[in-house]
């Protein structure tokens, strides 16, 4: 997948890529990262996507150890 493929994805998702100032951008990039770890079999980061998703639909703030997988899955 590349990165058209990943702006096409969150502009199809209610809710990822918006302008609302106050939208949580772990949310952005937990759909992200869950597309690609979809993609490639990878269980484990899909279930941290998954636990970070549900926090953030929940309210509560996503444990900061999900959030450094993440951001460092492209890496």
């Amino acid at each position: 997948m590349n990165a058209i493929s990943f702006d096409v994805v969150a502009r199809e998702r209610p809710g990822i890529a918006s302008d609302r100032p106050n939208q949580d951008k772990s949310l952005d990039t937990a759909w992200i990262v869950l597309e690609a770890a979809n993609d490639l079999k990878d269980d484990v980061t899909v279930d941290v996507c998954r636990r970070v998703i549900d926090a953030n639909l929940n309210g509560m703030p996503a444990s900061q150890s999900d959030l450094h997988i993440l951001l460092d899955y492209f890496r």
